[in-house]
């Protein structure tokens, strides 16, 4: 199953991209939108995604600003900018930032924006294939733990849960994910 968060502040454009993709993607292929950079960010904390598309100019943070912070948090992400600014400075920022895998501008083209989607899907098959394959010959030739890889394997899926905040009693703390992360 493969996994796409949507970001725009504009929800009818969330929707549309939505419809668009769901229309034309596998029906495995999980489509999940947003229109709060914020409430986009949390759900990274507890969902791996593949690919994730963001607007840039929104309010409270802009696409680079997003795109960024998710690249912390999933690395292995592959990142996209949908914008209707075409500046260069704003698109070499992306790029040179963000590492964005494509720059697309709105008004989009459906075929177009399809293709860069279901690039990105295979280029995030093929890179967790090649990080699997990594790991397990570090395994065997013991310059990886078992244990660390099956770790990397959890945090890969599952982002957050190899990571737990203890209390002062032992108890384990949970994460409030309505909260600003950067507060």
């Amino acid at each position: 199953m493969s996994r796409i968060l949507l970001l725009d502040d504009e929800p009818n454009v969330v929707f549309a991209l939505q419809r668009l993709l769901r229309r034309s993607l596998p029906a495995s292929t999980k489509v999940e939108g947003f229109d709060n950079p914020l409430q986009a960010l949390a759900r990274t904390a507890v969902v791996s995604f593949d690919v994730i598309v963001s607007d840039f100019r929104m309010p409270r943070m802009n696409g680079v600003e997003f795109l960024g912070k998710v690249r912390d948090k999933q690395p292995q992400a592959i990142r996209m900018i949908l914008s209707a600014t075409t500046e260069v400075e704003t698109i070499m920022t992306a790029i040179n930032d963000v590492e964005v895998f494509r720059y697309l501008t709105k008004p989009w083209r459906e075929d177009e924006l399809v293709s860069c989607v279901q690039l990105a899907l295979e280029r995030a098959h093929k890179n967790r294939l090649e990080r699997k394959a990594v790991d397990e010959m570090r395994v065997r030739q013991n310059d990886l733990s078992a244990q660390e890889a099956e770790r990397r394997r959890l945090e890969e899926q599952e982002p957050g849960i190899t990571h737990v905040e203890w209390g002062p009693n032992g108890e384990v703390l949970m994460p409030d994910l309505d909260e600003d992360p950067d507060n």
